[in-house]
């Protein structure tokens, strides 16, 4: 018999896994539903200090119970947001005792490093941070408050959700302990021979596909991951699959607990991954200037010339090699646009993780600035050319657009923060910053394949676009891909690169 332990993520108890319980349990599982101490089980003794510590416990107590006395069942931990980190601590205590660990929709903590870490929102990452630096005895000092109704998608998307669900989540939230937030985890490493099964919420968070790009790149976690074939399942919903389809999420669970799932190819399959795939027009070379993190393709004649600037997504790892600059899609359109009289830049900007933006954004404007100031180039004409994770890097160009920019275009591109960024207050928010564009041409090459929290960005811009008459031409490849230029090459790709380009240099020579 399988017996699956549930432990919800934070501000939540055992109440949010009914309905998934309920079916599990028809299903021939037993099932438990953990009450972690202040969040569904009550205190021992009123002044007890709540930490990580007390929810490892918890969830030992629940795993000896259900390991004792009855052999050969095999005991599944699911561990859903924060609940992560207690799951792998027990796990790594009982490692002998578990069959399988199960993330849904968490990260992959450490050895070391605390669950205020995975919070999304970065002030109040900021505020914990200081209190546990000030040596605070935050476990103590007091809670969390729970969101209130309009405060859950701080946490994680809340797609799926209906009004009564996200009602009765609010009603029944609890304060979450301070100090299960500030306590690092501790781990021996015993929980790294249990095995582990991943589920994505596709509606918060990338799904399969864009892992296997990360692992492509050079993620090495996620490489990791795709050594030790850890399998993956999808669920097309936001954070709290156990409200907003728990049916599904049920058998997801019992595929998840038989081994089942989707595996990450590694880094030693002989095919290439796909973003050094070739591109899918046939260009010319061309000759190019490298200059510190910035390569000119230039074109014939002395100019001087437009130029596009090509800006390459992410986050990308800092050891990725080759450079984003060297990859065939942006080495493609450079290339490309060099051929028909307009200088093509790529660079490499130091886009490594979600925290990187700023530090982006001021790569890209130095290297605007040294593309200009080149006397082969003519400083009044030039285009910003944005691929995928470099989407949110358009919003600065788009609320202050200099008289000098005549196009901005984006490939496949994120337009709003992602719901686990933690960046909703952010400046990088393209959806926000488009009311300021006034006249300023925006092309935009829509991916009809595009992975659901991608194109919900996309969406809402373009309801943006609308509500404010923004100048905003879309280039639609309906059967492409996130990354089509190496994916998918098909007529239909080939024609909208053409037709992309087109427009682009049809602003940049009026």
């Amino acid at each position: 018999m399988t017996v699956f332990v549930l432990v919800a993520g934070a501000f939540t108890g055992p109440h949010v896994w009914r309905d998934t319980a309920a079916r599990l349990a028809a299903e021939g599982a037993e099932v438990h539903a953990v009450a972690l101490t202040g969040l569904g089980k009550r205190l021992g003794d009123p002044g007890e200090a709540i930490d990580l510590e007390t929810h490892i416990a918890d969830v030992l107590a629940v795993i000896d119970s259900a390991a004792s006395g009855r052999p050969g069942r095999e005991i599944v931990l699911v561990g859903h947001d924060y609940a992560i980190h207690p799951v792998l601590g027990a796990a790594d205590r009982r490692a002998r005792s578990v069959a399988r660990i199960v993330h849904l929709d968490a990260g992959m903590p450490r050895d070391g490093v605390p669950a205020l870490a995975a919070v999304p929102d970065p002030s109040l990452r900021e505020e914990l941070s200081e209190r546990a630096a000030r040596k605070e005895q935050p476990a103590v000092a007091g809670e969390l408050p729970p969101p209130a109704r309009n405060e859950w998608s701080r946490w994680g998307s809340t797609a799926g959700l209906s009004d009564a669900a996200l009602d009765g989540l609010t009603a029944l939230a609890a304060p979450q302990p301070l100090g299960t937030l500030v306590q690092p985890l501790r781990l021996t490493g015993a929980v790294t021979a249990v095995p582990v099964t991943g589920v994505l919420c596709t509606g918060n968070g990338p799904g399969i596909e864009m892992l296997q790009m990360m692992v492509d790149v050079g993620d090495p976690a996620l490489r990791a991951l795709a050594d030790a074939r850890v399998p993956f399942f999808e669920l097309p919903t936001g954070h709290w699959p156990m409200l907003s389809c728990p049916v599904a999420l049920a058998e997801v669970l019992i595929d998840a607990a038989s081994g089942k799932g989707r595996r990450l190819a590694s880094g030693d399959d002989a095919r290439p991954p796909a973003h050094l795939r070739p591109f899918l027009l046939d260009v010319p070379e061309r000759p190019r200037e490298r200059t510190g993190n910035t390569d000119l393709y230039l074109p014939d004649g002395p100019g001087p010339h437009p130029a596009v600037v090509f800006v390459h997504g992410g986050p990308v790892p800092a050891g990725a090699r080759p450079t984003p600059r060297d990859w065939p899609t942006l080495k493609g359109y450079a290339r490309h646009v060099a051929g028909l009289g307009v200088v093509g830049v790529t660079l490499d900007h130091r886009l490594h993780a979600v925290t990187d933006y700023g530090i982006a954004a001021a790569d890209l404007a130095d290297a605007v600035d040294r593309v200009r100031a080149d006397p082969r180039v003519d400083e009044g004409r030039v285009a910003l050319w944005f691929f995928s994770g470099g989407g949110p890097l358009t919003a600065d160009w788009l609320a202050a657009p200099p008289a000098w920019l005549r196009c901005v275009a984006a490939n496949y591109p994120i337009l709003a923060p992602l719901p686990g960024w933690g960046m909703a207050d952010t400046r990088f928010h393209p959806v926000r910053a488009l009311a300021h564009a006034g006249d300023l041409p925006v092309v935009l090459v829509r991916a009809g394949r595009e992975s659901a929290e991608i194109a919900a960005t996309v969406e809402e811009f373009l309801t943006e676009a609308r509500r404010c008459g923004a100048n905003v031409e879309i280039v639609d490849v309906p059967d492409g891909r996130h990354g089509f230029e190496t994916l998918d090459p098909t007529d239909e790709a080939r024609e909208a690169v053409h037709r992309a380009v087109g427009s682009v240099l049809a602003r940049l020579t009026a």
